[in-house]
């Protein structure tokens, strides 16, 4: 992709402790003319210093850091720098990581099994609007939603086990679906009948979703156990 004269550079930030996935990342945006990488840490205390420097659009992080968790760093952009998307790469792909880093305000969570030159792309994606969610991540999202009914709207053409989901429209529930089925964006609005930008905006929502839902059960749980009182 060729950068436009009047588009600006998307600024990218990388977190991450591995050295041949550092070099291997940074050639990938060498070759990609329209972004830049401003900065690039081994450790949650470089990444967090870096922070300081300015917010760059995207910031991609590993979970597990030699001094820490990735997943304070992107909660320490979250709450510093709203508007700057955050995108988790790593090997860790338990539902316990999985959940903290989205709850944290991560926009996007992808397995290290991905290749540069593919992340690269999904970063394109997240600063234009998406969330970049592998198969498997999208199932734990799924699953974290199961247990109430959701709003009234047509029921999906996916599964009618995923009416059972909690918080989540049909159509949000049913983009889910077909990703855990290994779906792309563009064939997801092929079979839904709906542009790409519109699959981006569902998934976009259901991050949102997540991270309120996660909230209200941590009140929830905090009140049960006597933490806050009313």
């Amino acid at each position: 992709m060729q950068a436009s004269p009047s588009s600006p550079l998307i600024k990218v930030a990388l977190v991450e402790d591995d050295a041949y996935f550092q070099q291997a990342f940074q050639d990938a945006i060498a070759q990609a003319a329209d972004m830049q990488l401003v900065s690039m840490s081994g450790t949650l205390a470089q990444g967090l210093a870096a922070l300081e420097h300015g917010a760059p659009d995207v910031l991609l992080v590993d979970i597990g850091l030699p001094d820490g968790s990735g997943i304070d760093l992107i909660r320490a952009a979250h709450a510093r720098y709203p508007a700057c998307h955050s995108m988790v790469c790593t090997t860790f792909g338990d539902e316990a990581h999985v959940m903290c880093s989205l709850e944290a305000g991560a926009s996007g969570y992808l397995l290290k099994d991905s290749a540069p030159a593919r992340i690269v792309d999904e970063i394109r994606s997240l600063h234009g609007g998406g969330s970049p969610i592998s198969p498997l991540i999208a199932r734990q999202v799924l699953m974290r939603f199961r247990g109430k009914p959701q709003p009234a709207e047509p029921a999906p053409a996916v599964s009618t086990a995923a009416a059972a989901t909690t918080g989540l429209s049909a159509r949000e529930t049913e983009v889910l679906e077909y990703i855990t089925r290994g779906f792309t964006a563009e064939e997801i609005a092929g079979l839904m009948q709906i542009s790409r930008h519109t699959v981006l905006t569902f998934v976009r929502r259901i991050y949102a979703k997540l991270e309120v839902h996660s909230k209200a059960e941590a009140i929830f749980e905090a009140r049960n156990r006597g933490l806050i009182r009313e």
